[in-house]
Parts: C-alpha cells; structure tokens; sequence
C-alpha cells in the first residue's frame, strides 16, 4: 500500500485501548501523579457512573495551573479538563483523527465504538511518522494561509491531491469523504480571514449554512456552491445589514479562490437564500403546501443543510421544524418520491443502457440523473418519513434498515449502485481534470469494459427496483403518477 494510502486505515487498528482515567474531583495534584507513573500526557476524566466527561493534558497543567497559578493541591480535575472529549468513530480514517485535531487545535482526540462509547484515545504522536505526507501537509498550509490567494493556491492543490491518492488506490468513499472534509476546512479559513480583514463586527446570531451534497458532506470534484444563511429573529437592521454585506463578500471569495457560482443562485448572497428563522419557516411552509417541481427540489436542497459556521441553535430550531413539518404532511412526502421517480434510469427494454442521441454528450449518460439523484433522494425521503434529518447516504440507508423500512439486502444493493455510480463519476471528473478538462457528471458507457459496463447496468436496475419501492411505499398510483 502506497504511504499516502495510510491515512485511510481504520482508527482502531492506531488507537490506544488501555484507556488510564482519574475523576473528576479528584485533586490535580493526584492526576498529575498519575501521569508521572504512567508516562502519560493526558488523563480521561470521568464523573460518577465512571462515565467519561472530559479530558486532562500535561498542556493544561503547565497553561492553566503553573502558568495560571493555581494550587494543584486545592484544584480538581473538573476545574481544568477539556470537555467534552472529541471524538472519531472506531471505523473513521487516520485522516479524520488529522481533521479533527486541526478543526479544534488539538493534539488528541477520543475514539468511540458504535454504540458512542469511548474505548481509546489516539494523539498526533501515534501520527507523526505520516505528517510529512500530503494530506498532513495540506491540512497544515490550510491552517497557516493568511490570505484569499494563498488559499485559492491550497484549492487547487488539493484538487491535485485527489487526483494523486485516486491513481494510488485510495477508495471512492473515502476520496469523497477527504474532498468534503478538505472544503470545510479551506472555507473555514476563508471565512477567518475575512472576519479578521472586513468582518470584524458582525452579531452573533447568524449562522452560514451549506446545503445539498455539501451538506451530505458526498462532493466530488464537480462543486459548485450550495449554501444559505439564516439569522435570528431578534436582530436589528443594521445587524442584518451586516449580514447581508458577509454573505456577498463571502460568496465573491469563494468564487475567487476557485469555487464556482451556483447556476441555480442558490447561494448566501442572495435574499431568496438569506433569511430570518421566522421567514425560512414561512418559506419551508409554501413550499409544502404548493409542491411544484421547484418547490420540492428547494424543500431538499434545504433540507441537507448543515451549519459550517455561525450559531449552531439555529440551525437545530429549522431541523426540528423540518422534520415535524414534512411528518404532518404526508402527501407532501409522496410529492417528493413522485419527483424523484420522474428521474427515471436509462434502461433499454431489451437490455443495455440508452445514451444521449445528440448534441456534446452524445453517445454518454449523466450519472446523476441516471441513477445518483434517485438514490440521494429516495433515501433522504424515506428517511423524513421516520423524523430522521442530515447525516449522509450511507448513514440514513443504516437507519432505514435498523427502523425495518428497507431489509438488509436492499440496503446493502443500493449501497453498492451509490458506491458504484460515485466511483465512475469520480473517475470520470479526475480523468477530465487531467486531461484539463471542465469535470461533468458525464460518462460514455462505450468506454467501461465489458465487466465495468455489466456493473453499471446491474447498478441502474437497482435504481429502478428503488424506485418501484418508493412508488408502493408512498401509494405514488393514487397522486397519477
């Protein structure tokens, strides 16, 4: 396995399981012991039902007790420890340990079972030897770019990187996860060094949210952007005002370090996706009630969203109205699957796959509208139905199969058609990027090999079984479709 490869080996296989805890009353002078006999660098801390709260580092006992002067023998643990303790999940990669520890500038992070219980704890040391590879050294020119130009130079290169870890072998799941993972982290920035430059007096209760694949956190290298803001009921004019001027400066910035306007304008900058808690609530009632085509495609787009950045809160308070509104309107639901059903998968009655007859994609498929779409989609609705919101493709196919909506065949065929579909698609758009072509989601069916193109086919069946699923679950035959 190439070295870049490591950084998509399993947690579990790098984390430390002989987990060392104190409480969380115990005094720091007793835990600091404890880390001189164990030679140890931090402490999980754990309440009453030995339960783990918080954590204690050898940085906290030299900036928050020497430094601070405090007595170690009068403080306990709970007064300095870090809490809660961030975490990954046992079957993430070595490369969300990284993202995370550059996210909250941290050295090391906890890792769950998934069941969320902390079984071990993993830290950059257990990592160095992987700090000089790409990924590593990317994360780290994120975190140290002070302007738009240097970042729009980082996106680029980690586009180049995709390309590098896509020729070594790297899996599509994975590829997709560290490209969504990547443009957090650079829009992050970016939105640091504006507020730093242009920004630094905006109110508190906004937050920027990103929407649809972004949100889903399932992008590949075709992104545009995708994204909204909403604020609170309570600010004043000027605060609003603000905000407004944010969102267009942020907007352009992006577009500037490479990361193209949305066609359909779904972007901050504009009102129609800019607004208070109350008008987004009004705006997710209209659509409800009047489910035309772009109705419920702005119903779902919005409905992936996720706050990169602002006040959390609020993006909470719309999930929960998201969900409770779409479970009382049930034909609305029906609406959404009948939407999805129109996508249908270009299937030849005698077999094969139809192409598109004219034009520059002629003799091509568009993977999104052949079978993507339906996926996300279907999914993401079935998924309402149960109150269930955000999370990726993967994680609500996991839940429909736990709440019997779907059985374990079923997910684990649709699971293979997405993981199938993404990988051509990635493959198709690393190909035009190094061929210096504009990425699309298009793909000639003429150039797979035999065994590639039966692959493809069996996948576009599945999305067609899915299909007739959501047709009978939602009773599409009495809506006339």
């Amino acid at each position: 396995m190439p070295e870049e490869s490591t950084f998509f080996l399993p947690v579990r296989d790098h984390c430390h399981r002989n987990l060392i805890t104190c409480h969380i009353e115990d005094r720091v002078v007793d835990a600091a012991i404890i880390m001189r006999d164990k030679l140890i660098s931090s402490l999980i801390a754990c309440d009453d039902d030995n339960q783990p709260v918080g954590i204690m580092t050898d940085r906290d006992l030299r900036i928050k007790v020497v430094a601070g002067g405090l007595d170690p023998a009068q403080t306990v643990v709970r007064d300095i420890m870090n809490a809660p303790v961030i975490s990954v999940n046992e079957e993430d990669t070595l490369f969300e340990v990284l993202y995370q520890m550059s996210r909250h500038r941290i050295h090391r992070v906890g890792v769950v079972d998934r069941q969320n219980r902390l079984i071990g704890i993993i830290n950059e040391s257990d990592i160095i030897r992987l700090q000089n590879r790409s990924p590593q050294k990317l994360l780290r020119g994120i975190d140290e770019a002070r302007t738009i130009p240097e970042l729009k130079t980082i996106h680029g290169e980690s586009e180049q990187l995709i390309v590098f870890l896509n020729h070594n072998g790297v899996r599509t799941k994975d590829l997709v996860r560290l490209i969504s993972l990547l443009n957090d982290q650079i829009s992050l920035r970016l939105i640091e060094v504006l507020c730093r430059e242009r920004y630094n007096n905006l109110p508190k209760g906004f937050a920027f949210l990103v929407l649809g694949s972004e949100g889903r956190r399932e992008q590949t290298l075709k992104t545009d952007q995708d994204n909204a803001i909403v604020y609170a009921d309570d600010l004043t004019p000027e605060e609003v005002a603000s905000i407004k001027d944010f969102s267009e400066g942020l907007i352009a910035a992006l577009i500037e370090i490479g990361v193209p306007e949305c066609p359909g304008g779904i972007m901050a900058k504009n009102d129609f996706w800019r607004r208070s808690a109350s008008e987004w609530k009004k705006a997710l009632n209209s659509w409800i009630a009047t489910p035309t085509g772009e109705n419920i495609l702005n119903f779902s787009m919005f409905s992936d969203m996720r706050t990169l950045w602002g006040d959390y809160s609020l993006e909470q308070q719309l999930r929960e109205y998201v969900i409770q509104s779409a479970r009382e309107d049930g034909l609305f639901l029906a609406h959404m699957a009948a939407n999805v059903c129109r996508f249908v998968p270009p299937l030849g009655f005698f077999g094969g796959i139809k192409t598109e007859k004219l034009g520059e994609h002629a003799g091509e498929i568009d993977l999104k509208k052949a079978g993507i779409f339906a996926l996300t989609e279907g999914v993401k609705t079935l998924a309402l139905e149960l109150g269930v919101l955000g999370g990726s493709t993967y994680d609500k196919l996991q839940i429909l199969q736990q709440r019997g909506v779907l059985s374990g065949k079923q997910v684990d065929d649709l699971d293979a058609a997405f993981s199938l579909l993404s990988f051509f698609r990635l493959r198709g758009q690393i190909d035009a990027a190094t061929a210096g072509r504009t990425p699309d989601n298009f793909i000639s069916p003429s150039s797979l090999d035999r065994v590639e193109k039966g692959r493809l086919q069996i996948a576009l069946e599945v999305v067609q079984s899915f299909e007739g699923i959501l047709k009978n679950h939602f009773n599409l035959s009495m809506l006339g479709s």
